[in-house]
């Protein structure tokens, strides 16, 4: 059984892996950030000295959306927390599959369906997706490090506050209107169907550094508005848009990866709302409606 090593195992996304069927095909060590603080050197060289996990899934992150408490040192912290694991690979451990993002393709240039290798046309002025640059800089040169670039992805525990189909599910639950500052075509991802993605990354050999990790489809967030509001069974709920027309597409070619990963199946992003829909509804007297009446 392969040891990994998960940072940032109390976000959304390390939560669904520790939930999910890696948790009993891997050995997974999920320190919180007093065990291990992966943007200080020291602590992170006290734990390679101990401990020799086979791989790394690095989800850790400071927040940078629009719901952050600290907007502070953004860029150094998260690309400390990158180099200070990079620094470890063939030493301390095999391999590391970074969790990216669409954010490095720059927003000021996205088209439908952005390839891997258009990354470097253009330099991302935002500091999120400036941090993914540079971090890709070394990736690129590695080889045994994989930046898995995930655009859209939802599922349990994000933040129903900000993200938009938790957040237009939460609100169907409290009869609010769902809201959408301007429609756009966006890829959504699953969170469950990114697990089996991470085990092809632990057990195969890509041929590549970098692979977007998406929909073979985009979606736009009025037509997921009026699926959210159908599953509800609340036809009359108003949908309010903000502003007319499209904004720009958020989305990425997965053809690398399905190329590769011949094996990989997606659920059907209804099904997937359904179920999403489902949970909360169990939760739904520990959900903060509060947060739910002003848009962010």
């Amino acid at each position: 059984m392969k040891n990994i090593l998960l940072t940032g195992g109390s976000g959304f996304i390390g939560r669904n892996i520790q939930e999910s069927f890696l948790a009993s095909r891997y050995q997974i060590d999920a320190p919180s950030s007093r065990e291990l603080d992966v943007a200080d050197e020291e602590s992170v060289r006290q734990y390679f000295d101990t401990h020799r996990p086979d791989v790394v899934i690095h989800a850790a992150v400071k927040p940078t959306h629009r719901d952050a408490k600290d907007f502070n040192n953004l860029f150094y912290t998260n690309t400390r927390m990158f180099f200070n694991l990079e620094r470890y690979v063939g030493s301390g451990y095999g391999r590391m599959l970074v969790i990216g993002s669409g954010a490095i393709y720059d927003n000021r240039h996205y088209r439908a369906k952005m390839r891997e290798e258009e990354w470097t046309g253009h330099i991302p002025t935002d500091e999120h997706g400036f941090c993914k640059y540079v971090c890709a800089k070394t990736i690129e040169r590695a080889t045994d490090i994989y930046d898995l670039r995930v655009f859209g992805i939802f599922g349990k525990y994000e933040n129903y506050a900000i993200r938009f189909i938790s957040n237009a599910i939460c609100k169907t639950l409290f009869d609010l209107p769902i809201t959408i500052k301007q429609d756009r075509m966006f890829d959504y991802l699953d969170v469950d169907d990114l697990m089996p993605v991470l085990q092809w990354f632990v057990e195969a050999t890509p041929r590549h550094q970098a692979y977007n990790v998406t929909p073979d489809h985009a979606i736009s967030l009025l037509e997921l508005a009026r699926m959210v509001r159908e599953i509800a069974g609340k036809p009359d709920l108003p949908i309010r848009v903000a502003r007319e027309g499209m904004g720009l597409e958020y989305s990425g070619d997965n053809h690398r990866l399905r190329t590769e990963n011949t094996n990989w199946s997606l659920t059907p992003i209804r099904e997937s709302i359904e179920r999403l829909y489902r949970w909360y509804a169990t939760v739904k007297e520990g959900l903060n409606k509060e947060v739910l009446l002003t848009d962010k």
